[in-house]
Protein backbone atom coordinates (compact mmCIF):
# COMPACT_ATOMS: atom_id res chain seq x y z
CA UNK A 1 0.00 0.00 0.00
CA UNK A 2 1.22 3.49 -0.84
CA UNK A 3 1.51 6.02 1.96
CA UNK A 4 -1.08 8.22 0.24
CA UNK A 5 -3.70 7.35 -2.37
CA UNK A 6 -6.58 8.87 -4.30
CA UNK A 7 -9.71 6.76 -3.79
CA UNK A 8 -12.88 7.92 -5.56
CA UNK A 9 -12.73 11.54 -4.52
CA UNK A 10 -11.13 10.91 -1.15
CA UNK A 11 -7.45 11.07 -0.21
CA UNK A 12 -6.38 8.30 2.13
CA UNK A 13 -3.17 8.26 4.16
CA UNK A 14 -1.77 6.93 7.42
CA UNK A 15 -1.93 9.13 10.52
CA UNK A 16 1.77 9.21 11.35
CA UNK A 17 1.23 10.59 14.84
CA UNK A 18 -0.33 7.24 15.85
CA UNK A 19 2.51 4.99 14.66
CA UNK A 20 3.89 2.56 15.65
CA UNK A 21 1.26 1.60 18.21
CA UNK A 22 -1.76 2.12 15.97
CA UNK A 23 -2.35 2.13 12.22
CA UNK A 24 -5.07 4.72 11.69
CA UNK A 25 -6.25 5.58 8.17
CA UNK A 26 -7.13 9.22 7.51
CA UNK A 27 -9.81 9.84 4.90
CA UNK A 28 -9.66 13.43 3.71
CA UNK A 29 -12.38 14.97 1.56
CA UNK A 30 -11.36 18.64 1.41
CA UNK A 31 -8.29 20.81 1.00
CA UNK A 32 -8.87 21.93 4.58
CA UNK A 33 -8.65 18.34 5.79
CA UNK A 34 -5.27 17.94 4.09
CA UNK A 35 -4.01 21.27 5.43
CA UNK A 36 -4.94 20.31 8.98
CA UNK A 37 -3.23 16.93 8.64
CA UNK A 38 -0.06 18.67 7.43
CA UNK A 39 -0.12 21.26 10.23
CA UNK A 40 -0.52 18.58 12.91
CA UNK A 41 2.21 16.31 11.46
CA UNK A 42 -0.23 13.53 10.63
CA UNK A 43 1.31 13.96 7.19
CA UNK A 44 5.05 14.75 7.10
CA UNK A 45 8.16 14.19 5.00
CA UNK A 46 9.05 16.56 2.15
CA UNK A 47 8.13 14.33 -0.84
CA UNK A 48 4.89 13.26 0.84
CA UNK A 49 4.04 16.89 1.51
CA UNK A 50 4.42 17.55 -2.20
CA UNK A 51 2.08 14.71 -3.14
CA UNK A 52 -0.37 15.76 -0.43
CA UNK A 53 -0.38 19.36 -1.68
CA UNK A 54 -1.20 18.10 -5.15
CA UNK A 55 -4.02 15.96 -3.86
CA UNK A 56 -5.38 18.88 -1.80
CA UNK A 57 -5.90 20.83 -5.03
CA UNK A 58 -7.32 17.71 -6.66
CA UNK A 59 -9.95 17.49 -3.90
CA UNK A 60 -10.91 21.10 -4.53
CA UNK A 61 -11.25 20.47 -8.25
CA UNK A 62 -13.11 17.17 -7.89
CA UNK A 63 -15.73 18.49 -5.47
CA UNK A 64 -16.05 21.98 -6.96
CA UNK A 65 -19.49 23.30 -7.88
CA UNK A 66 -17.95 25.89 -10.19
CA UNK A 67 -19.75 26.40 -13.49
CA UNK A 68 -16.94 28.21 -15.27
CA UNK A 69 -13.23 27.64 -15.80
CA UNK A 70 -12.47 31.03 -14.25
CA UNK A 71 -14.36 30.21 -11.05
CA UNK A 72 -12.59 26.86 -10.71
CA UNK A 73 -9.20 28.54 -11.14
CA UNK A 74 -10.16 31.02 -8.43
CA UNK A 75 -11.02 28.15 -6.05
CA UNK A 76 -7.73 26.43 -6.85
CA UNK A 77 -5.84 29.64 -6.06
CA UNK A 78 -7.59 29.85 -2.69
CA UNK A 79 -6.77 26.23 -1.90
CA UNK A 80 -3.16 26.80 -2.93
CA UNK A 81 -2.89 29.66 -0.42
CA UNK A 82 -4.34 27.44 2.30
CA UNK A 83 -1.72 24.78 1.63
CA UNK A 84 1.16 27.26 1.34
CA UNK A 85 0.42 28.51 4.86
CA UNK A 86 0.75 25.08 6.50
CA UNK A 87 4.50 24.49 6.76
CA UNK A 88 7.17 26.83 5.34
CA UNK A 89 10.35 24.82 4.87
CA UNK A 90 9.84 21.75 2.65
CA UNK A 91 9.94 23.07 -0.91
CA UNK A 92 8.11 20.05 -2.40
CA UNK A 93 4.84 21.43 -1.05
CA UNK A 94 5.23 24.74 -2.90
CA UNK A 95 6.62 23.01 -5.98
CA UNK A 96 3.54 20.77 -6.33
CA UNK A 97 1.08 23.63 -5.82
CA UNK A 98 2.89 25.85 -8.33
CA UNK A 99 3.12 23.04 -10.87
CA UNK A 100 -0.59 22.27 -10.79
CA UNK A 101 -1.65 25.93 -10.85
CA UNK A 102 0.68 26.71 -13.74
CA UNK A 103 -0.55 23.78 -15.82
CA UNK A 104 -4.19 24.45 -14.96
CA UNK A 105 -3.91 28.10 -16.00
CA UNK A 106 -2.25 27.13 -19.28
CA UNK A 107 -4.78 24.41 -20.15
CA UNK A 108 -7.48 25.49 -22.57
CA UNK A 109 -10.16 23.20 -21.15
CA UNK A 110 -13.76 23.39 -20.06
CA UNK A 111 -14.52 23.57 -16.36
CA UNK A 112 -15.35 19.86 -16.13
CA UNK A 113 -12.32 18.81 -18.17
CA UNK A 114 -10.06 21.09 -16.14
CA UNK A 115 -11.22 19.49 -12.88
CA UNK A 116 -10.36 16.06 -14.27
CA UNK A 117 -7.00 17.39 -15.49
CA UNK A 118 -6.07 18.64 -11.99
CA UNK A 119 -6.89 15.26 -10.45
CA UNK A 120 -4.79 13.45 -13.05
CA UNK A 121 -1.89 15.86 -12.56
CA UNK A 122 -1.93 15.21 -8.82
CA UNK A 123 -1.84 11.48 -9.51
CA UNK A 124 1.12 12.03 -11.85
CA UNK A 125 3.02 13.84 -9.11
CA UNK A 126 2.47 10.86 -6.80
CA UNK A 127 3.49 8.35 -9.47
CA UNK A 128 6.62 10.34 -10.33
CA UNK A 129 7.65 10.35 -6.68
CA UNK A 130 7.55 6.55 -6.56
CA UNK A 131 9.63 6.30 -9.74
CA UNK A 132 12.16 8.84 -8.43
CA UNK A 133 12.53 7.02 -5.12
CA UNK A 134 13.25 3.70 -6.80
CA UNK A 135 15.87 5.38 -8.98
CA UNK A 136 17.43 7.07 -5.93
CA UNK A 137 17.56 3.65 -4.31
CA UNK A 138 19.09 2.01 -7.37
CA UNK A 139 21.84 4.62 -7.82
CA UNK A 140 22.46 5.10 -4.11
CA UNK A 141 22.84 1.38 -3.49
CA UNK A 142 25.95 1.46 -5.66
CA UNK A 143 27.64 3.36 -2.81
CA UNK A 144 26.76 0.69 -0.25
CA UNK A 145 29.09 -2.24 0.32
CA UNK A 146 28.20 -5.64 1.71
CA UNK A 147 28.46 -5.46 5.49
CA UNK A 148 28.08 -1.68 5.76
CA UNK A 149 26.48 -0.03 8.78
CA UNK A 150 24.47 3.06 7.83
CA UNK A 151 23.42 5.85 10.17
CA UNK A 152 20.25 7.77 9.29
CA UNK A 153 18.37 10.64 10.89
CA UNK A 154 14.64 11.31 11.23
CA UNK A 155 12.52 9.35 8.74
CA UNK A 156 13.24 9.46 5.02
CA UNK A 157 11.49 6.20 4.24
CA UNK A 158 8.26 5.11 2.61
CA UNK A 159 6.33 7.05 5.25
CA UNK A 160 8.02 10.31 4.19
CA UNK A 161 7.23 9.71 0.52
CA UNK A 162 4.50 8.16 -1.60
CA UNK A 163 6.38 4.84 -1.45
CA UNK A 164 9.83 3.26 -0.98
CA UNK A 165 11.66 6.27 0.48
CA UNK A 166 14.74 8.38 -0.29
CA UNK A 167 17.43 7.63 2.30
CA UNK A 168 15.68 4.39 3.21
CA UNK A 169 15.13 3.79 -0.50
CA UNK A 170 18.91 3.41 -0.75
CA UNK A 171 18.85 1.05 2.22
CA UNK A 172 15.98 -0.99 0.74
CA UNK A 173 17.66 -1.26 -2.66
CA UNK A 174 20.93 -2.42 -1.10
CA UNK A 175 19.07 -4.99 1.01
CA UNK A 176 17.14 -6.24 -2.04
CA UNK A 177 20.50 -6.71 -3.79
CA UNK A 178 21.47 -9.13 -1.04
CA UNK A 179 23.91 -6.85 0.76
CA UNK A 180 24.13 -7.68 4.45
CA UNK A 181 23.73 -4.24 5.91
CA UNK A 182 22.64 -2.79 9.23
CA UNK A 183 21.03 0.56 9.98
CA UNK A 184 21.59 2.76 13.02
CA UNK A 185 18.55 5.00 13.47
CA UNK A 186 18.82 7.85 15.91
CA UNK A 187 15.63 8.63 17.78
CA UNK A 188 15.25 12.19 16.41
CA UNK A 189 13.75 14.20 19.20
CA UNK A 190 11.42 15.76 20.01
CA UNK A 191 8.82 13.86 17.95
CA UNK A 192 10.91 10.69 17.62
CA UNK A 193 10.50 10.13 13.90
CA UNK A 194 13.55 7.88 13.98
CA UNK A 195 12.32 5.79 16.88
CA UNK A 196 8.64 5.71 15.90
CA UNK A 197 8.83 5.63 12.12
CA UNK A 198 12.26 4.62 10.78
CA UNK A 199 12.78 1.78 13.24
CA UNK A 200 9.18 0.68 12.59
CA UNK A 201 9.64 0.63 8.80
CA UNK A 202 12.92 -1.26 8.90
CA UNK A 203 11.74 -3.80 11.45
CA UNK A 204 8.57 -4.37 9.42
CA UNK A 205 10.69 -5.06 6.32
CA UNK A 206 13.11 -7.36 8.15
CA UNK A 207 16.12 -5.03 7.74
CA UNK A 208 18.45 -5.07 10.78
CA UNK A 209 18.12 -1.83 12.74
CA UNK A 210 19.68 -0.51 15.94
CA UNK A 211 17.92 2.40 17.64
CA UNK A 212 20.24 4.88 19.35
CA UNK A 213 19.71 8.12 21.23
CA UNK A 214 20.57 11.31 19.34
CA UNK A 215 23.58 12.01 21.54
CA UNK A 216 25.15 8.60 20.78
CA UNK A 217 26.03 9.42 17.17
CA UNK A 218 29.53 10.68 17.92
CA UNK A 219 30.25 7.67 20.12
CA UNK A 220 29.26 5.05 17.53
CA UNK A 221 31.28 6.90 14.89
CA UNK A 222 34.34 7.04 17.14
CA UNK A 223 34.09 3.27 17.70
CA UNK A 224 34.12 2.65 13.92
CA UNK A 225 30.59 1.24 14.05
CA UNK A 226 29.36 3.41 11.14
CA UNK A 227 30.47 3.26 7.50
CA UNK A 228 28.27 6.02 6.09
CA UNK A 229 25.50 8.47 6.90
CA UNK A 230 22.47 8.83 4.60
CA UNK A 231 19.73 11.38 5.25
CA UNK A 232 16.85 12.91 3.35
CA UNK A 233 16.19 16.63 2.85
CA UNK A 234 13.46 19.23 3.18
CA UNK A 235 15.12 21.60 0.73
CA UNK A 236 18.36 21.54 -1.26
CA UNK A 237 19.52 25.12 -1.73
CA UNK A 238 22.26 26.90 -3.65
CA UNK A 239 24.48 26.99 -0.57
CA UNK A 240 23.18 24.32 1.80
CA UNK A 241 20.86 21.42 2.58
CA UNK A 242 17.97 21.96 4.98
CA UNK A 243 16.74 18.92 6.90
CA UNK A 244 15.50 17.88 10.33
CA UNK A 245 17.16 19.58 13.28
CA UNK A 246 20.22 17.55 14.25
CA UNK A 247 21.33 16.86 10.67
CA UNK A 248 24.03 19.53 10.85
CA UNK A 249 25.46 17.92 13.98
CA UNK A 250 25.69 14.57 12.20
CA UNK A 251 27.40 16.18 9.20
CA UNK A 252 30.04 17.79 11.43
CA UNK A 253 30.60 14.52 13.29
CA UNK A 254 30.86 12.57 10.04
CA UNK A 255 33.43 15.02 8.66
CA UNK A 256 35.47 14.80 11.89
CA UNK A 257 35.50 10.99 11.70
CA UNK A 258 36.05 10.92 7.90
CA UNK A 259 32.78 9.08 7.30
CA UNK A 260 30.96 9.66 3.97
CA UNK A 261 27.80 11.74 4.36
CA UNK A 262 25.11 11.51 1.66
CA UNK A 263 21.81 13.30 1.06
CA UNK A 264 19.16 11.36 -0.88
CA UNK A 265 16.45 13.55 -2.40
CA UNK A 266 14.32 13.86 -5.56
CA UNK A 267 14.55 16.88 -7.86
CA UNK A 268 11.28 18.19 -6.38
CA UNK A 269 13.29 18.96 -3.22
CA UNK A 270 15.82 21.13 -5.09
CA UNK A 271 15.53 24.91 -4.81
CA UNK A 272 18.83 26.01 -6.30
CA UNK A 273 17.78 29.61 -7.02
CA UNK A 274 17.68 30.45 -3.31
CA UNK A 275 20.17 30.52 -0.47
CA UNK A 276 19.60 29.58 3.15
CA UNK A 277 19.17 33.24 4.10
CA UNK A 278 16.05 33.40 1.91
CA UNK A 279 14.25 30.40 3.42
CA UNK A 280 11.98 30.33 6.46
CA UNK A 281 13.03 27.55 8.81
CA UNK A 282 10.02 26.23 10.67
CA UNK A 283 10.14 26.45 14.43
CA UNK A 284 7.72 24.05 16.12
CA UNK A 285 5.88 24.72 19.36
CA UNK A 286 7.89 24.43 22.57
CA UNK A 287 5.27 22.03 23.96
CA UNK A 288 6.67 19.34 21.68
CA UNK A 289 9.83 19.21 23.80
CA UNK A 290 9.29 16.99 26.84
Amino acid sequence: MRTIEWVDGTVETIDQTKLPNETVLLKMKTCGDVAEAIRTMKIRGAPLLGASAGFALALTAHHSKAKTREKLLEELQQSAETIRKTRPTAVNLFWAVDRILSKAQAACLSCTALARFVVEEAKRIADEDVTANHLIGKHGAELVQDGDAILTHCNAGALATVDYGTALGVVRAAWEQGKRIKVFADETRPLLQGARLTAYELKRDGIPVVLITDNMAGYVMSKHMINMVIVGADRVLKDSVVNKIGTFTLAVLAKEHKIPFYVAAPTSTFDTKRTSAEVTIEERKSEEVT
